[in-house]
């Protein structure tokens, strides 16, 4: 069964089905969907696969759901806002008829995402939910992305259940909180898209599949119009211009291609002229947050003339909003580019907390090329070799032992 369709149509049924069963009967809603999906595996391989699959999952998942609704209303209970509504069959049908109509789940959806960014949980824990339940990953899949085991994580994940259970129904979008959320949320899927496009996954050096499930939780969220603030459209913008370059992020070979290396032929122009049309949207407001920064700063890294100037001037305000060692690292690059590599080591060097770097093979990476550049051969392959053994993926050190390669024939 094609995986984007499971990831996609996963997502919308647990969203109808949660609505009817109640956060509480989380795992009979996932149980449901299950159901559904192994339904198709017999029925598609007999009569082969529907025009509309999305729509022959949903409405047997619809079916599913009624049947449960009928044989355990009386057994079981679901969510408190419809209890009533089970009592009588006549009213049975009609709800899950609305449930699963595509405004709602759209809005269940919105709740569900919500509700995975409780305040009490960690924001790992949060992205980890909003993977599991809103995007179909199992525990192994989110424990490769995030560097950790598969039984941490379905400890992690089964907790973050808990806490979502405790709360008996969904976060209610006009509740007073909504706001906080929304800034959790957007955090969450900020982390979301950052694993797939920069991820320290052994599998893999990039994970498409997260971005593009970032980028539609985002849509969704920015589709809602309380929460179609500049802020959210910043977030948009940003990862539709980065997504924009992730054809040509790997080279044919798989191995990992730098941006100013990459072959422009092959970046997404529609992707990269939505998100200028998101980055443009989002100035509509007064206040400028790290989202607008670092979409500004993708921006720039889309024109035909870079201008390292500009994007120096947008990592000094970033760095003031957030700072952080990789983003000093990041503006250091930036000012090679425009100083040249002296001026760039010397920013290297003198970044705050850089032992917070001694594990991210891209820092000696950095150094090694600009000493490179200065023609210090035995120092950038110093650098390089450091880099290797801090490599987390076969596509960095593929990509490690090329440009060592390089320097050793120099």
């Amino acid at each position: 069964m094609n995986e984007h369709l499971f990831r996609h149509e996963s997502g919308r049924m647990i969203a109808a089905l949660t609505r009817l069963f109640g956060v509480h009967n989380l795992a009979l809603a996932e149980d449901v969907v299950q159901d559904a999906f192994c339904r198709a595996l017999e029925v598609w391989k007999v009569r082969g696969v529907p025009e509309n699959p999305g729509a022959w999952l949903m409405m047997t998942a619809k079916n599913r759901a009624l049947d449960v609704l009928r044989r355990e209303r009386t057994a079981r209970t679901f969510a408190p806002e419809l209890s009533r509504m089970l009592e009588a069959e006549t009213t049975i049908a009609p709800m899950v008829d609305e449930a699963f109509a595509d405004s709602t789940i759209r809005d269940e959806q919105l709740r569900m995402m919500f509700s995975c960014c409780h305040p009490r949980l960690p924001e790992e824990a949060q992205v980890a939910l909003v993977l599991n339940i809103l995007c179909g990953f199992g525990a192994g899949e989110i424990a490769a992305a995030f560097l950790t085991s598969r039984a941490a994580m379905e400890k992690r994940i089964t907790r973050a259940r808990h806490t979502l259970a405790g709360a008996k129904r969904l976060f209610d979008l006009a509740d007073a909180e909504f706001v906080t959320r929304l800034t959790a949320v957007r955090r969450a899927l900020y982390l979301l898209f950052n694993e797939g496009y920069h991820g320290a996954s052994a599998e893999s050096a990039v994970r498409v599949d997260l971005c593009h499930e970032a980028i539609r939780l985002t849509g969704l969220l920015h589709s809602y119009p309380p929460a179609a603030c500049p802020e959210t459209a910043a977030l948009a913008a940003l990862m539709h211009l980065h997504a924009g370059r992730l054809p040509a992020r790997l080279d044919g070979a798989g191995d990992l291609s730098p941006l100013l290396e990459q072959d422009r032929s092959r970046w997404d122009s529609e992707l990269i002229a939505r998100g200028l049309a998101l980055l443009e949207r989002s100035a509509t407001g007064s206040e400028v947050t790290i989202y607008h920064l670092e979409a500004g700063i993708a921006a720039a890294h889309a024109v035909e003339e870079t201008d390292w100037a500009l994007i120096v001037s947008l990592y000094d305000r970033l760095i003031t909003l957030a700072p952080s060692p990789v983003v000093a690292l990041n503006r250091a690059v930036a000012v090679a580019e425009r100083d040249g590599p002296a001026q760039g080591i010397d920013e290297l060097l003198a970044i705050a907390d850089r032992s917070r770097l001694e594990r991210y093979p891209f820092y000696p990476a950095a150094i090694g090329e600009l000493e490179l550049r200065r023609g210090n051969l035995d120092a950038a392959r110093f650098q390089f070799s450091a880099a290797l053994t801090l490599a987390r993926n076969a596509a960095e050190r593929r990509y490690l032992e090329k440009i060592l390669e390089k320097c050793r024939g120099l």
